[in-house]
């Protein structure tokens, strides 16, 4: 029996179980990525890993027993190519996991760096956008299913230090909180998880100054738990903060002032 026969067409409700679930998760080669693979296939999830890092990636999927291939999020076509190589490879898709992510370090002063700039909207916006496209026709086939984008703690408060990922970041949050009600009512969940700065290669070249703010690191493990309770709330359109030493839970954004 096939993965899409043992899944069946119900909307993704895992109850716990993700025995013949599908999961594409993108950034997987490394970090939080690399952990919620790890996590889901001790679950039962069959898993496509991509990423840029062909080496990380395929020593990843090897060791883990799943399937990976090269994508570039800043492509639209080689993030349609992954979601067919899951469908082609595991009968359908039930999870994607938008994960990629880079930090800019630049500013929009003396320290602006064009490249730099370009690359952080590409890679934390434009791949979540591409990524979205790319995987709703299949969860649709499946009859539901979970999209998940890594944003940030950074999207919910100031980054003095890297506004421009802050900007990014933020934008994916406004853009899922959009699309949730859209595509929930198909089965399509869609929500963006947002941990504060992670121990993860993201944050080489940070940690002094997340010390000097007094911003402790957070634990990838805590980052994978609140994914998995992510999934099994069945929400949609939430951002789910994540930081140490408390609950992950959905933010509760304030209604905005009406008309007096």
């Amino acid at each position: 029996m096939d993965a899409a026969s043992r899944s069946g067409s119900n909307g993704g409700n895992y109850s716990g179980n993700y025995s013949g679930k599908v999961a594409w998760i993108t950034g997987g080669a490394s970090g939080i990525g690399a952990a919620v693979a790890r996590r889901l296939v001790e679950e039962g999830a069959q898993v496509l890993i991509s990423d840029v890092n062909v080496e990380a990636g395929n020593a990843l999927a090897e060791g883990l027993g799943c399937k990976f291939v090269r994508c570039d999020v800043r492509e639209p076509a080689d993030n349609n190519a992954a979601v067919a190589t899951a469908v082609e490879t595991f009968g359908g898709l039930d999870i994607a996991f938008l994960n990629a992510g880079v930090a800019s370090r630049c500013g929009l002063g003396g320290d602006f760096d064009l490249e730099a700039y370009r690359r952080a909207m590409a890679v934390n916006l434009d791949g979540v956008v591409y990524g979205i496209v790319a995987a709703l026709p299949a969860l649709r086939a499946r009859g539901g299913g979970d999209i998940v984008a890594t944003a940030s703690m950074a999207a919910l408060t100031a980054t003095p230090f890297d506004p421009v990922y802050g900007a990014n970041k933020a934008a994916v949050v406004g853009l899922v909180r959009g699309l949730g009600p859209n595509h929930e009512p198909e089965g399509i969940r869609i929500n963006a998880l947002c941990p504060s700065f992670a121990d993860t290669p993201i944050i080489e070249g940070m940690k002094d100054e997340l010390d000097k703010l007094g911003l402790p690191v957070l634990d990838v493990a805590d980052v994978v738990t609140a994914f998995m309770r992510l999934l099994e709330a069945r929400g949609a359109g939430q951002a789910w903060y994540v930081v140490p030493g408390r609950p992950s839970e959905p933010f509760q954004f304030r209604r905005v002032p009406g008309p007096r």
